[in-house]
């Protein structure tokens, strides 16, 4: 059997993490800080699980230069939980103005000023709108969440890669082409699409604040890139990010939010007033303000989880220093280049999927072709690269849309589900989905010199 030693893990999430942070963390589980207790039998509620949280958010601030105008969050329920949080939260926001525009500083039950009312139903009815970028399955999904809470009269998809790369994704659309609305609730994308190997290469010319430091409210995914490469914290009202794949354990997922979207400047509208306006009224556990009124302990937070991603980012710090995550983004980008090298140089053998402007540095995606028939090719990489203690490569069993006809040398895989959103009608395939290496920040280098290594001996063999 192997050792911890031989495995270099390329999963997509969970990752792996350190070795001498799990075994810190070994030790913390029985008996943190000479207490005779673990740290996840401590009260949520202690001195010490609150100097966990305070710490784990100033060295998440101190990694990504957070300004002091955001709120950081420990939240629960994933990145999908938070498909529905933003969505909640944002439209409650806009809301907000929207009822300070119009009923000033009149107090009360909404009911007993009808006619206001009526106008705010009127603004909510015409001008409420969430804008989604859809590059890949995670957005995608997101956007689906957005039209189920709130219909799809509120959801505008300014941009689909689909539709300009064949029916199936790979590529950004250029930005001259998204059709934006005007006073958006928010702008959603996804950084990084796990699934479907597309990051964004820099921020959105179009979602840039403009002078006087006002523009599109943006919210964005970044559970797979984050800490990855330097963020423009500023020009996003709020990111979110599960754990498991730079940061921790899966369990806890960080929401770093401006704090002008939250109280004294900013109280979510009541649930009556939601109610007379027909929109949804949001978990009390998804509600921002409550969290952070409570510093993410309106319930049980699993403090283990929050003492492991602490100790992640003071390995990265301690590493990294001074430079922090500009120094591991040049890492990331050095091992991403090694394993592209070896693709391209061997395109009889590979086949990136994602086009190349947008191919991502994190989750490497890619169809094994030698000897034209894909599915062998690809197992055989599978198990060769397994024997060499490189694991977690095999693609996303989802696809959504179609494949390159060049690589369907193989009946088409098994039809899972079909089901319609928007009237069109949306095919999920179950099958191998190709390869892919997730380049987080716990393989090391010698982990993506290793794989390429063998990448290019295979192609060869």
């Amino acid at each position: 059997m192997p050792s911890r030693s031989d495995i270099t893990h390329f999963g997509a999430g969970p990752a792996s993490l350190p070795t001498d942070v799990l075994e810190d963390a070994a030790k913390a589980l029985l008996d943190y800080n000479a207490t005779g207790l673990g740290v996840a039998e401590h009260s949520h509620r202690s001195p010490l699980a609150s100097d966990i949280i305070n710490q784990a958010k100033a060295d998440l601030a101190a990694c990504l230069d957070i300004p002091d105008d955001y709120e950081i969050l420990f939240m629960q329920g994933g990145g999908t939980g938070q498909f529905s949080a933003v969505a909640y939260n944002f439209a409650g926001a806009w809301v907000a103005r929207k009822h300070k525009e119009i009923f000033g500083d009149i107090q009360g039950d909404p009911a007993d000023h009808p006619e206001l009312i009526q106008r705010l139903k009127q603004a909510v009815d015409n001008d409420l709108k969430i804008d989604y970028l859809v590059t890949g399955s995670w957005s995608q999904k997101a956007s689906a969440e957005g039209e189920r809470l709130l219909g799809p009269t509120h959801i505008n998809i300014a941009a689909d890669a689909r539709k300009t790369n064949g029916g199936k994704f790979g590529t950004i659309p250029d930005e001259s082409d998204w059709k934006l609305s005007k006073d958006a609730a928010f702008v959603y994308f996804c950084s990084n699409e796990t699934v479907d190997g597309v990051e964004f290469p820099q921020f959105p010319k179009s979602l840039e604040p403009g002078p006087d430091g006002k523009g599109p409210i943006v919210v964005a995914d970044m559970s797979s890139n984050i800490l990855t490469r330097k963020i423009p914290v500023k020009n996003f009202s709020a990111i979110f990010f599960g754990a498991q794949k730079n940061l921790g354990l899966a369990g806890v997922t960080v929401v770093v939010i401006r704090k002008s979207f939250l109280p004294p400047t900013l109280s979510q509208p009541s649930p009556a007033l939601m109610r007379h306006l027909a929109l949804p009224v949001p978990p009390i556990i998804f509600q921002y303000e409550t969290i952070a009124k409570n510093n993410s302990l309106y319930n049980t937070l699993s403090i283990f989880d929050v003492y492991v991603i602490g100790q992640v980012l003071k390995k990265l710090l301690r590493t990294y220093h001074p430079n922090r995550v500009d120094a591991q983004q040049a890492v990331t980008e050095k091992k991403a280049q090694l394993i592209y090298d070896a693709i391209e140089a061997f395109p009889e053998i590979y086949k990136v999927i994602p086009h190349k402007t947008v191919r991502s540095r994190v989750n490497i995606c890619f169809r094994v072709t030698r000897g034209g028939d894909v599915d062998a090719a690809e197992r055989a990489f599978l198990e060769e690269s397994a024997a060499q203690g490189l694991t977690g490569l095999k693609g996303h069993r989802s696809l959504g849309g179609m494949q390159p006809p060049e690589l369907l040398t193989n009946p088409l895989p098994a039809l899972v589900s079909v089901s319609s959103r928007s009237g069109r009608v949306v095919l999920t395939f179950e099958c191998r989905a190709g390869i892919r290496a997730s380049n987080y920040n716990s393989v090391s280098l010698d982990g993506a010199e290793k794989l390429a290594k063998f990448m290019r001996s295979f192609a060869t063999s």
